[in-house]
């Protein structure tokens, strides 16, 4: 699933293709991928002039102006598991599973939105409706202040691990760079926030921006389904040290790699480097261990 480096990769293409463009049409290719009304999505969005994009989390939001004094929109895109954004001649054909067409002005390029499994969303809002959802989120991981982060931890009982997934907690983490911060900071993904040392939560967040940063600089992390804008693959998965590494050797001391699941969710850590503490995050669901496979 794209994460906050892919989805801030995708933002970043927009930025560079797409801003200043004004879209003239609009072809809904599977309704079920638009939240709401699809006729009314579309009659939004046509004739308006892309000026701005920004993301919180996962979350990307397009601002649209115009035409005249119809006031500014906004186009939310949330990727899913295998969401995919490119800009692409109008001429190159379809791919399977392009769903949305935006022709931009000019006739010669369009924003395509594909996606295999159709888990993602498109939508178009007011900034009133913008402004209630990404309310909702919790800090952006990246944008946090370590104050911030470490205010979030407090009183939280459950795992680390489903606390760094919640996006009201901290928004924009997945299970890869979840994973890959916690192996670097040295905490186990059953850690409890609350009993979480001021000093290792400090060390977490910070962790956390490195692992980030790093995956920005590198376009994200593709394992099948993720490409930027340009229709290239991420550069980050030849530098995971922990995820999906299961029954492979620790980076740092050559323990085995260790898999278990936390409420459903897969959690790779070292058993040496990751020392499982004391009390540990109540399980929502079965948990299992597995020593090989990923």
């Amino acid at each position: 699933m794209p994460e906050l480096p892919e989805v801030e990769t995708v933002l970043r293409g927009i930025r560079k293709r797409a801003l200043g463009r004004r879209i003239v049409e609009v072809e809904v290719l599977h309704t079920g991928v638009i939240a709401g009304d699809v006729e009314e999505f579309i009659s939004n969005i046509t004739g308006r002039t892309t000026v701005a994009a920004r993301r919180k989390g996962k979350v990307l939001a397009v601002e649209l102006a115009g035409p005249g004094a119809s006031g500014t929109k906004y186009l939310i895109l949330r990727l899913g598991m295998t969401g995919q954004v490119t800009i692409q001649p109008v001429a190159a054909p379809l791919e399977p599973h392009t769903h949305v067409r935006m022709i931009f002005q000019g006739g010669a390029e369009e924003l395509r939105f594909r996606d295999v499994r159709r888990f993602g969303r498109l939508r178009c809002s007011t900034r009133e409706q913008l402004d209630a959802l990404l309310k909702g989120l919790g800090p952006d991981a990246q944008q946090a202040t370590e104050k911030e982060f470490l205010h979030a931890m407090r009183g939280r009982r459950g795992a680390i691990k489903s606390w760094l997934l919640n996006q009201q907690g901290v928004s924009g983490l997945g299970n890869i760079y979840a994973d890959e911060a916690l192996f670097e900071a040295r905490i186990h993904p059953l850690a409890q926030p609350e009993r979480v040392s001021p000093d290792s939560g400090r060390r977490l967040y910070r962790a956390m921006q490195r692992v980030l940063k790093r995956a920005v600089n590198l376009q994200g992390t593709t394992f099948r389904d993720y490409i930027d804008i340009e229709g290239r693959p991420g550069n980050y998965i030849q530098r995971l040290r922990v995820y999906q590494k299961t029954g492979g050797p620790c980076p740092r001391c050559g323990s085995s790699i260790r898999r278990i699941v936390i409420a459903g969710r897969s959690s790779h850590f070292c058993p040496q480097c990751q020392r499982r503490p004391r009390h540990t995050g109540k399980m929502r669901g079965p948990q299992r261990v597995a020593r090989n496979g990923s």
